[in-house]
Parts: structure tokens; sequence; C-alpha cells
């Protein structure tokens, strides 16, 4: 994706931070790692809902339907607690998942710990906007985004339908 801008929403969902008791430590390191280790990567929106679908949902309808961002990052919701609903409330939204992302996540984290069993992250595209559940923890955050940063800039490319991408890119031996 050479020098286009790609323009990310970051989405934290957290019942304790959306009432201002606990601080965003997730949406943070997103931030960081998308402006400098994505190329053209510039943080257009940010956003702190509580767990909540309707919630999670409104945000995520509108960055992708009304502002047309190229990638939404959300963090948090993703686990086994009762009030844990961020893939949930993504799913339904997305046209077509995303499936490679999810596994490499998950493979990249189970290295890491047994616990990374225990996300629920969905990942698909909702028109040309590619939406991603990261776990709520910076530590996981950062490990599960540099995990897939790599394919990023090569499936925002093909998103977009920009000229050459499929020939720019081919499978290595």
């Amino acid at each position: 994706m050479k020098s286009t801008t790609v323009r990310v929403g970051i989405l934290t969902v957290s019942d304790r931070t959306a009432r201002g008791e606990y601080e965003d430590r997730s949406g943070p390191v997103i931030a960081e790692i998308i402006e400098s280790e994505l190329p053209g990567g510039v943080v257009a929106e940010r956003a702190i809902v509580p767990d909540d679908v309707e919630a999670i949902q409104q945000v995520l309808r509108h960055w992708a339907d009304d502002l047309h961002l190229d990638l939404i990052l959300t963090t948090g919701g993703t686990g086994f607690a009762p009030r844990d609903h961020t893939p949930e409330a993504t799913r339904p939204l997305l046209d077509r998942e995303a499936p490679g992302l999810v596994v490499a996540m998950l493979v990249a984290s189970l290295r890491v710990t047994p616990h990374a069993m225990l996300s629920r992250p969905a990942a698909g595209m909702r028109g040309r906007t590619l939406i991603v559940n990261l776990p709520g923890s910076p530590k996981a955050v950062r490990e599960n985004l540099e995990t897939i940063l790599p394919a990023l800039p090569h499936g925002l490319e093909l998103l977009r339908d920009a000229p050459g991408a499929s020939e720019r890119h081919q499978h290595q031996a």
C-alpha cells in the first residue's frame, strides 16, 4: 500500500473504562503500533463504549458505513466473562468473515499462554472496512496486532480493490 493513508478507528470496549473507573491502556498501545508500524496508518477515530451490543454496533456501523474507515480495531470484550459481547456485536455486521486473521492471532497467542484459547475474537469485512476484535490486555493487544500486521497492508489494498493489488503481492514459494 505504498504511501496510501490507512484511516483507522480504535474502539475500546469496557464497562469500567466507559464509566471512568479504569484507564484505557490498550487503545493507546494500538494507536502507537498503527502510527509507527502500519504504512500510512493514521488513527482517525477513537471511542470508548461499555460492553453492550447496541453501543458497540452503533460505533462500528457509523465508522464503517458513514466515515468509511479502512480498518477498525476493537479491544476488549472477547473473553468468557458474562459481559464480554464484542464478537456477538461484530459478527452480525460483517458481510464476510476473515477467519485467517483470527486463526493467526490465536496460534501466535497460544505460543505465549494456554489462556489464549479462552479468547473469542471475530474479524471480517463490512463494505470496504476491515474490522478486527483484539483482546483487552495491552500485552495481548500488542502480540495479536503485531501478528496480523504484516498481512494488513495487502489485505486492505485488496479490500480497496486497488489497481494491481493482486499482482503486486504473489504468494511466496
